[in-house]
């Protein structure tokens, strides 16, 4: 039982956190570019997790080979998803953005059982991810919105099979294997930071305007968003699977939906509420265990 609140607890957070990501990049677009925002957010990131180390005295990972690992999924997990998110909101709005994100489990599904990284999935588990889906197609309603699919949600779409590559692979080469989670997400958002630092130039050096509210949205978005929710993600992936990590981008949808309808006074449809039901309802019957399905031989 204790376990299972564990679980909710760390996903509740971690939900609530990352579905407000796309509505600090979109206030941090006001006067960043998306490269600055991308660098930003993981220096800020890793500069918590470091501290946080430091606190706990915990030591960043020695073995190259870890490194090496680590410089893979930071590209995968951070650098290209953050870089493609700043890029696509510049015309996705933040909405639009968490529903398309919350293909991520689903990519994750189909890879983790490709790579053999995942078991397959029961009746029941399988039946939550389709119906987490179907509820955000319902939240979305493409059918509605003609214009929609364009570059800025290809590459939101782009960034949430980019994270359903990361977490596989970082299920499969760095947790559980003696380094603790916080030094890996520390050590992870410190190589990220490298590796979209090298993207300043051509993403411009100076900033468009600075005002007050892009600067508290990118440090929002880099300590709390970014910083905290990497790490409750590497978590969830050592102590639940990738699939599992993924999941919770079907929340996404309706915590950035209610942060809209409270925060910017949005309106919320009958359609959205019933969708927002049906994605609750698909993320509970995946931690529904009916009869597990034969492991897929690694």
């Amino acid at each position: 039982m204790r376990t299972a609140s564990l679980y909710w607890s760390r996903v509740g957070v971690l939900a609530l956190l990352w579905g407000s990501t796309f509505l600090w990049i979109r206030l941090a677009l006001d006067g960043l570019r998306p490269a600055q925002v991308t660098v930003v957010r993981c220096a800020l990131g890793a500069l918590v997790l470091v501290v946080m180390c430091l606190a706990r005295r915990l030591r960043l990972p020695r073995s190259a080979a870890t490194w090496r690992h680590v410089v893979v999924a930071a590209f995968f997990c951070n650098a290209l998803p953050f870089t493609l998110f700043s890029l696509g909101q510049q015309t996705v709005d933040s909405g639009l953005a968490g529903v398309l994100n919350a293909t991520t489990p689903l990519w994750s599904l189909l890879i983790g059982l490709a790579l053999g990284t995942d078991r397959r999935p029961g009746a029941l588990r399988l039946g939550g991810l389709l119906l987490g889906f179907g509820g955000t197609l319902l939240i979305f309603a493409p059918w509605q919105h003609g214009d929609a699919v364009g570059w800025g949600a290809l590459a939101i779409l782009g960034a949430s099979l980019s994270y359903a590559v990361a977490f596989a692979y970082m299920r499969r080469h760095l947790v559980g294997r003696g380094t603790p989670t916080l030094s890996l997400s520390a050590a992870q958002l410190l190589a990220a930071t490298g590796l979209t630092a090298l993207t300043l130039p051509a993403g411009g050096a100076l900033p468009t305007h600075l005002g007050a509210i892009p600067l508290i949205a990118v440090a929002v978005l880099g300590v709390l968003a970014t910083g905290v929710t990497f790490h409750l993600t590497y978590r969830i992936i050592a102590s639940e699977g990738a699939t599992d990590a993924a999941t919770v981008g079907y929340l996404l949808p309706v915590v950035s939906i209610l942060l809209g309808a409270l925060v910017l006074d949005e309106p919320v449809s009958p359609r959205t509420l019933t969708g927002m039901a049906v994605v609750l309802a698909g993320v509970a019957m995946t931690r529904l265990r009916g009869t597990p399905a034969p492991a897929v031989a690694r």
